[in-house]
């Protein structure tokens, strides 16, 4: 397998959304006005910057978690997750004048889910977070991005890692109407939406792999190195310097797909900063969103590295 150079001893960095969730799972999500029953619910450590940490940690990695949670009983229970991962909270800080982040999850049994996210104290995050975590961004190997927290703090952070030769990956979610300005794919190396993220950044939805080639064409002509169009059950295109191509979905059965494009991203981290070139890196990250829809729950369907190395064969 063709290697990049690697970033070992360097730690991967998630700058972004830390939340509890509190999943209901139920046969059919309802119609609005209308309550169903359902079987079960759950609550757990969710937020798209916790799940890709949790996600990253699971396989081995060494994870440091930069953002805010309140300073109340959701957030003592969040940093303990994130613990339980492996994952460093250091750099979290508990902001006593908002409540921790929450979302409030229905699931049902075809997989598909609906989100109402209340942002809390990920909201409040700012260049000045970014600004106390500086050294721990010049050393770090990757940055993970998502939008559940204010962009321009985001893009502090992405500025001093990349100011440390480290790359920085930006999950485009919840994608904001009318897309993204142009610095802000200037900003980052990488993106990976999905099918819906994908069309509000270039206009495009893809439903094959043509239409996730043209999509991918188009963000790297807004600046880019790599995209990765991701299409669901229908695989996903990526495009970097010197490789390109199609990667159909793992066959697997899926129950939650909540945290399926966290732990896709984690993953990707994961692999670039050991050294696997974007090819295997994809590969790699397919594999680990795959196995993530096959569990219930946001952050504990992450995967352990030995579970993607048996699917991978």
């Amino acid at each position: 397998m063709t290697k990049t150079p690697s970033f070992i001893g360097r730690p991967i960095t998630v700058f972004g959304s830390v939340n509890i969730d509190v999943c209901a799972y139920s046969d059919r999500l309802p119609r609005p006005g209308e309550t169903v029953h359902g079987g079960g619910y759950a609550m757990g450590l969710g937020g798209k910057g916790a799940n890709q940490a949790a996600a990253a940690a699971r396989l081995g990695g060494q994870v440091e978690m930069v953002g805010r949670t309140g300073d109340d009983a959701f957030g003592e229970m969040a940093r303990g997750r994130l613990a339980g991962f492996g994952v460093r909270t250091s750099h979290l800080s508990a902001d006593p004048d908002h409540p921790t982040g929450i979302a409030v999850i229905g699931v049902e049994a075809s997989g598909e889910n609906c989100i109402t996210v209340v942002g809390g104290a990920n909201m409040a995050v700012s260049a000045e977070d970014a600004a106390r975590a500086a050294p721990l961004f010049a050393s770090s190997a990757i940055l993970l991005l998502q939008l559940e927290t204010p962009l321009a703090a985001g893009l502090a952070a992405a500025a001093a890692v990349r100011a440390g030769g480290g790359r920085v990956i930006l999950d485009p979610a919840p994608a904001p109407r009318g897309g993204l300005a142009a610095e802000v794919f200037q900003a980052v190396d990488a993106m990976t939406p999905n099918e819906t993220e994908t069309e509000s950044l270039v206009g495009l939805r893809p439903t094959s792999p043509e239409e996730a080639a043209a999509a991918a064409d188009r963000l790297i002509g807004c600046g880019l190195s790599i995209a990765i169009v991701k299409m669901g059950g229908k695989g996903l295109y990526y495009r970097g310097p010197g490789q390109q191509g199609y990667l159909p979905p793992f066959p697997v059965n899926p129950i939650d797909t909540v945290a399926a494009g966290d732990c896709f991203n984690g993953g990707l981290a994961f692999a670039l900063a050991r050294g696997d070139d974007l090819a295997a890196a994809v590969r790699f990250a397919s594999a680990c969103g795959a196995l993530a829809t096959t569990r219930a729950g946001a952050a504990d369907s992450a995967p352990t590295l030995a579970e993607v190395t048996a699917l991978l064969g």
